[in-house]
Order: C-alpha cells, then sequence, then structure tokens
C-alpha cells in the first residue's frame, strides 16, 4: 500500500505543477501580448470602430426629427387604412396598415390592437401581408446600406 500512496503523492504533485507551469505559461504570453505596440493598436483602432459605429445607429435611433416623422407616417398610414376599410377597398387599407406596421416601434402590439379592431378577414390579409413587408424592408435597408458605403 505505501507503493500507491507514493505513486498518487507524485501524481498529485506532478499534476500540481504542471498547472503552475501553464499558469504561469498564459501570464508570459498574456504580457507579451499586450506590451506588443500592435496588439495596442489594433485594439485601439477596433474600440473606435465600435464606438462611431454605436454612434451611428444612436443617432438614427434617436433623431427626435426622425421620430416626429415617422410618428406623423404612422398616423397618417393608420388613418388611411381606415380611411379605405370604412370605403370597403380591403386591399388599399391593409396596404396603408401594412405601412404603419413597418414604421411602427411596437409592431407586435399593434398587431394585438388590429386583431381585436379589424374584421377576421382584414386581419388575415394584413397577416399574410407581413412576410412581403419585411421582405422589401429587408432589401430596401440593404440599397440604403449600399449608397451609403459608396458615399464613405
Amino acid at each position: 500500500m505505501p507503493c500507491v500512496r507514493t505513486v498518487l503523492c507524485l501524481l498529485a504533485a506532478l499534476s500540481a505543477c504542471g498547472a503552475v507551469a501553464f499558469l504561469g505559461y498564459c501570464v508570459y504570453f498574456d504580457r507579451k501580448r499586450r506590451g506588443d505596440p500592435a496588439f495596442r493598436r489594433r485594439l485601439r483602432d477596433k474600440r473606435r470602430a465600435q464606438h462611431q459605429k454605436a454612434e451611428g445607429r444612436g443617432a438614427q435611433l434617436w433623431d427626435p426629427a426622425k421620430n416626429e416623422k415617422l410618428q406623423e407616417l404612422f398616423l397618417q398610414e393608420v388613418q388611411m387604412g381606415e380611411l379605405w376599410l370604412s370605403r370597403g377597398d380591403h386591399r388599399l387599407g391593409v396596404e396603408h396598415l401594412s405601412n404603419a406596421l413597418l414604421v411602427c416601434g411596437q409592431p407586435e402590439e399593434l398587431l394585438k390592437v388590429f386583431k381585436h379592431t379589424l374584421p377576421p378577414k382584414v386581419f388575415e390579409m394584413l397577416l399574410h401581408k407581413i412576410p412581403l413587408i419585411c421582405q422589401q424592408f429587408e432589401t430596401d435597408m440593404n440599397e440604403q446600406e449600399y449608397l451609403e458605403d459608396d458615399r464613405d
């Protein structure tokens, strides 16, 4: 039995030494990497790019002038949709209501309201229109990004 204990103690000591050596290796190369001027420059450039990208997104989302225009457009589209539905032209009504969904800040909530207020036939038409709206919106956004990239 003493032989087994000796072997186990030896294995424990070797594994502890191996863990310490591995940690030392990690610390050594981490310090070497952090001290490298090229690494610092790449890190600084990456942070600047992220910061500029975040500023660009923030300006797009929280621009009060754009938000007012979107609110006006939203209200106009809802009113036009209601007008066409009241006249009996469901196709144009759904078109305008789908445009309102597109510019709405909370489309899920608006869909819940539409579900309770619209006739079932019209609501079904609106639900069938949603994938088309999303596809067109993605296409428009990709074109806009492409044009913005060309300007830069």
